[in-house]
């Protein structure tokens, strides 16, 4: 069954479980569990980190045939935290992994540098920046960055995880009505806290702090880089996760699996 959810990430402390912390995860499989009388055990497409949010996040879980799938979202409605959705829920085919499936993920990191900061209405989901932004540095800086490349420098390592990543889109865009700087980042996958470092390093060329060619030079290092700052997790949101046809799904999967090298 897939499952696609959003959730304001404000009071989690991430997706993934955690002793003694209140974690999407644990909410949804805990609640679904209660609610359906079955072991739940999810499968995420993104594991987002504290205070992080979504508004197209997937998941899947395996499950008897006997469950009613189509008003599953209505009966999690009446049971889940306001904080966390269930969109909906449909059966897929069997080789659907909500992980290794995946062709691209989509965040969206919001950036507030009005004189007055973010809006009230929009104060858990933008982050206010004391100093003007020059976007077009930004961008220049940002479309060196795009392609398959080792993204160590701004990744938090994991043991025994590649940093090898395709950057497929890296834009900032100031919007016309409310003059919010909005970063649209695509990529097949994302190492931990990388969107976030690459939206720091990207403000440091903004502010004017940093010249437009550093974020690339950074590349080039062989572990993660103290001068990028990581810029704060509530501006930041998982927006859209992008699947093959159902025919290449299990194609796809065997792809994603492969760890990469860069040739």
């Amino acid at each position: 069954m897939r499952l696609d959810l959003g959730y304001d990430g404000t009071e989690f402390s991430g997706w993934a479980r955690q002793p003694s912390r209140r974690t999407v995860c644990g909410v949804l499989e805990d609640t679904m569990s209660m609610v359906l009388r079955e072991d739940v055990v999810l499968t995420v497409a993104g594991r987002t980190d504290a205070g992080v949010h979504a508004s197209g996040q997937v998941a899947h879980v395996d499950l008897p045939a006997s469950v009613d799938v189509p008003g599953l979202a209505r009966r999690l409605a009446r049971v889940l935290p306001a904080d966390v959705r269930v969109f909906s829920a449909r059966v897929v085919p069997g080789a659907f992994d909500a992980r290794f499936s995946a062709l691209r993920r989509h965040y969206e990191y919001r950036v507030a540098d009005a004189d007055f900061g973010a809006s009230p209405m929009r104060r858990w989901d933008t982050l206010a920046w004391p100093r003007p932004l020059d976007v077009s540095a930004m961008n220049a800086a940002a479309a060196l960055l795009l392609g398959e490349r080792d993204f160590c420098a701004f990744c938090k390592r994991r043991e025994g995880a590649t940093t090898i990543r395709e950057l497929q889109r890296l834009e900032l865009v100031r919007s016309s009505d409310d003059g919010v700087v909005t970063a649209f980042v695509s990529a097949d996958a994302f190492c931990h806290s990388m969107v976030r470092s690459l939206v720091g390093a990207l403000l440091a060329v903004g502010e004017g702090r940093k010249d437009v060619s550093w974020p690339a030079s950074l590349l080039s290092l062989s572990a993660r880089a103290s001068g990028v700052a990581v810029a704060p997790a509530h501006g930041l949101s998982l927006v859209r996760v992008d699947f093959p046809a159902d025919s290449e799904l299990g194609a796809r999967a065997e792809v994603t699996r492969r760890v990469r090298t860069l040739s």
